[in-house]
C-alpha cells in the first residue's frame, strides 16, 4: 500500500531547510499509516502523540523550551527522543489547535527534529483559528484518495503501473491490454482510493467487503457532523450530504440540492462539507491564461465528492451495474467518469500545492458550451472533456479552442489512445484547428507528461 507521497516525505527529511509539515486531508485517506509507513521506510524512531486519546501530556507543551519538551515526552512514552533520529508525531491534533503555533519553536529551536502533524477536519481550525499562525514556519502537504496507480500498485499490477509511467503517443497499444487496463478501471470505479477499501479488496477480492468499508467511512462522515460545532445544522448537513451523489459533476443550483433550506444556508453546508474535504468545488474560469484561478467566478461552480468509490456506494451502484454498461455515460448520467477524472486532476500537481481544479462555460443565446475541466501544463491551457463511452460530441470543446485559439486539447474517454487534428466548422462557419489528444481514462496520471510531449517534442525525446 505505498503512496506516492512517500517519495515527497523521503526528500523533505533530508532537505537541510526541512519544516514541521502538517498533513491535510478528510478523515481515513491514510494519513497516520502514510506516516508510520515512513517512519519505518526511513529508520526514524517513531513518536506517535495521539492528542484525542492522550490530552494528558499536553501540560508537557506548556514548557518554553523544545528540548525540555522533547525530552518529557520521551520520558513519558519510554523512547529516548532526539534530533535526527526521532520523528515527532502530533496525530488528531486538531484536538489541541493552540499547538500549531508551537510548531514554530521547533522548527526554530530543534531544526534537526522530524515533525509532523496531521488531524481529522484540521482545516475547520486552520480557517477559523483564534492564536497566532506560525507563517513561514510551517508546511503542508495534502493527501486525497489513493489515485490508480497506487491502486493497481496494491491490487498486484505494479508492472502495468509502470508500463504506463513509460508510455508514448508513438507506441502501439494492443487491444487485450487496453481491455485489461479498462478493466482495472471499472474496478477501480467500484473498489475507489480509500485506503481500507483498498487493503480489503486486495486480500479478499470481494466488492461486498469493500461496500462494508465504504458504506463504515459515509456513516463515519455523518458522524463527524457533531464536531462542526454550531456552525450550520446537523439536518441541513445531512441533506446536502445526500444530495451529492446527484450533484457530481454537474454546475451546482442549490434548488436542485433542497428547497426547504434558503441558498444562503446550503452553500454554508457545502463550505462545511468542503472544509471537511468530503467534497471539492470546481470553479468556472474565464480560462484566458495562467493561472487559472485568477479569473474564477466564485458564483459558478460544480461539485465533486471526495472519491469515485464512495460516490458509486452512495449511489448504490456494483460491480455488475459497472461492467453490463456498454456506455458509462448512461451509469449516473455520466458522473461517475466525470468524478473519477476530477479527483485525479484535483491532486495531479506537487503534494504541497492546495488542489484546485477548474471549468469553463460559455452562456450566449442558442449556443450554450461547457467543457469539463481546464488545466494548466507549464504555459498552456488545456481544455478537457470526459466522454464515458468510445464516442461523443465534441461541440463544446471545438466552441472553447475556436474563442481561446489554445493549440491543443484533452479528450477523456475508453478508447484506445490517439493523437489526430481536429479541424472543422462550427454552425456558424467559424473553422477550428488545433490538436486533440484522446486518452483512455486510466491515463489521467499521464495527462501532464504526454501534453507536454505533444507541445514540445524536442525538449522530452
Amino acid at each position: 500500500m505505498n503512496r506516492q507521497a512517500l517519495d515527497y516525505l523521503k526528500d523533505w527529511r533530508d532537505r537541510p531547510s526541512r519544516k514541521p509539515l502538517v498533513i491535510r486531508g478528510a478523515r481515513q485517506v491514510g494519513k497516520s499509516h502514510l506516516v508510520r509507513q515512513f517512519a519505518a521506510s526511513s529508520f526514524l524512531d517513531l513518536l506517535e502523540i495521539n492528542l484525542e486519546l492522550n490530552k494528558q501530556v499536553l501540560p508537557y507543551f506548556e514548557k518554553e523550551s523544545p528540548a525540555e519538551i522533547l525530552k518529557l515526552l520521551g520520558l513519558h512514552f519510554d523512547l529516548p527522543a532526539k534530533e535526527g533520529t526521532t520523528l515527532l508525531f502530533l496525530d488528531e491534533i486538531q484536538a489541541a489547535p493552540h499547538l500549531l503555533a508551537k510548531l514554530r519553536y521547533f522548527y526554530e529551536k530543534l531544526p534537526g527534529l522530524h515533525v509532523i502533524a496531521a488531524g481529522s477536519l484540521l482545516d475547520f481550525v486552520l480557517e477559523e483559528h483564534t492564536f497566532s499562525m506560525p507563517v513561514g514556519r510551517i508546511e503542508y502537504l495534502y493527501l486525497g484518495p489513493m489515485t490508480f496507480r497506487e491502486f493497481l500498485a496494491a491490487t498486484g499490477h505494479q508492472d502495468l503501473s509502470s508500463f504506463l509511467d513509460a508510455f508514448t503517443m508513438d507506441q502501439d497499444l494492443p487491444a487485450p491490454l487496453h481491455g485489461k487496463l479498462t478493466d482495472l478501471f471499472k474496478q477501480y470505479l467500484i473498489v475507489g482510493g480509500m485506503p481500507e477499501s483498498v487493503r480489503v479488496f486486495s486480500e479478499s477480492g470481494s466488492y461486498r467487503d469493500c461496500d462494508r468499508v465504504k458504506q463504515s467511512i459515509l456513516a463515519t462522515y455523518v458522524d463527524d457532523f457533531s464536531k462542526y460545532g454550531a456552525r450550520v445544522n446537523h439536518e441541513l448537513l445531512s441533506t446536502v450530504f445526500r444530495a451529492l451523489p446527484n450533484a457530481t459533476g454537474r454546475i451546482t443550483k442549490y434548488t436542485q440540492i433542497s428547497r426547504d433550506f434558503r441558498s444562503q444556508e446550503i452553500a454554508r453546508a457545502l463550505r462545511m462539507l468542503s472544509l471537511a474535504r468530503i467534497c471539492y468545488p470546481v470553479h468556472r474560469s474565464s480560462c484566458e491564461g495562467i493561472p487559472l484561478g485568477a479569473t474564477v467566478n466564485a458564483k459558478k461552480m460544480k461539485l465533486l465528492l471526495l472519491d469515485v468509490g464512495l460516490l458509486t456506494a452512495a449511489s448504490g451502484l456494483s460491480m455488475a451495474s459497472i461492467e453490463s454498461a456498454t456506455d458509462l455515460l448512461l451509469v449516473n448520467s455520466g458522473s461517475i467518469t466525470e468524478q473519477f477524472v476530477g479527483q485525479h486532476l484535483l491532486y495531479r500537481q506537487e503534494p504541497y500545492r492546495e488542489p484546485e481544479l477548474h471549468f469553463w462555460t460559455r452562456e450566449q443565446p442558442s449556443s450554450n458550451a461547457e467543457i469539463d475541466y481546464a488545466i494548466s501544463v507549464g504555459m498552456h491551457v488545456i481544455g478537457v472533456e470526459v466522454k464515458s463511452g468510445t464516442t461523443g460530441s465534441l461541440r463544446s470543446l471545438n466552441q472553447f479552442m475556436l474563442e481561446k485559439k489554445y493549440p491543443l486539447a484533452v479528450r477523456f474517454n475508453l478508447d484506445r489512445p490517439s493523437v489526430c487534428q481536429s479541424v472543422g466548422r462550427m454552425p456558424a462557419g467559424d473553422a477550428y484547428n488545433y490538436t486533440l489528444l484522446s486518452l483512455p481514462c486510466y491515463m489521467v496520471e499521464q495527462v501532464d507528461r504526454l501534453v507536454a510531449e505533444r507541445l514540445h517534442p524536442s525538449s522530452t525525446a
